[in-house]
């Protein structure tokens, strides 16, 4: 059984905070509203979910992800960048702790694990305005004993490396070329999104589909064209936030 771990839309959602992209009104009900749809894509791929509730002054804490990074013998429990998205992390650990040993990043470290991409023993963090270089010095420490290999990796013009640069599956990324140097990751294959869709780079493989917004069709034909199947989800609002799909959710296998 895959868990994924997920929370409720905050009700000062709108209150986000944004870095790359300028602030437009959200929708709350609607933001709900797509991430309850994005929580049944989840139990259709096969996950058993375990939804946190709202935490109504943390307007970001529907992006679990950011508060730890999950691997399959021990989690990393982040210390995110955003100071008003530090206490976040407290009842993530609450809802982890049955599952995995947990590790801490400390100060002066900060992290968000958008910036954490997990493939194989290969551990990349995106070195944006959110993570620094003290934390890929902690979390090499954290995770020599498990035989993982920590790299950091330069970004532009973009939040975090999910943002850029995805896992399709385990020889396979879906990238942006233009966000993240494609020579980070010369031993994958490699599916650059369409030109016209800059931000589509963001795909969650659960169980035998991808979950992927459908806001950019013209890369989802491009994974259809390779073999895999798609489940569509329509999170705009959430976008809005920048957000994504790998941003709702810690998937715990």
């Amino acid at each position: 059984m895959v868990i994924a771990i997920t929370r409720k839309v905050s009700p000062r959602f709108s209150e986000c905070e944004l870095t790359h992209i300028e602030r437009v009104p959200i929708d709350l009900d609607l933001a709900r509203a797509q991430h309850s749809a994005y929580t049944q894509a989840l139990v259709s791929a096969g996950c058993q979910v375990i939804e946190l509730p709202e935490e109504a002054n943390l307007p970001d804490s529907v992006f679990v992800e950011d508060t730890a990074v999950v691997l399959p013998n021990v989690a990393v429990i982040t210390r995110p960048g955003a100071d008003s998205r530090k206490p976040e992390t407290k009842s993530v650990i609450q809802a982890l702790t049955p599952y995995r040993e947990l590790v801490h990043i400390g100060e002066p470290a900060t992290i968000d694990g958008g910036d954490v991409l997990v493939l194989g023993k290969n551990i990349y963090v995106g070195m944006s305005m959110r993570s620094n270089k003290e934390a890929i010095v902690q979390l090499q420490k954290l995770l020599d004993n498990y035989g993982y290999i920590v790299t950091g990796v330069p970004l532009q013009d973009c939040l975090h490396l999910k943002s850029a640069v995805t896992r399709v599956d385990e020889s396979t990324l879906l990238i942006n070329g233009n966000w993240v140097d494609a020579a980070n990751f010369l031993i994958f294959n490699l599916i650059e999104v369409d030109p016209s869709e800059p931000y589509a780079a963001n795909c969650l493989p659960v169980g035998n589909s991808i979950i992927y917004p459908t806001a950019f069709p013209r890369t989802c034909h491009k994974l259809e064209q390779h073999g895999y199947r798609i489940t569509g989800v329509d999170v705009g609002e959430l976008a809005k936030a920048e957000g994504a799909v790998t941003c709702c959710s810690l998937i715990i296998e």
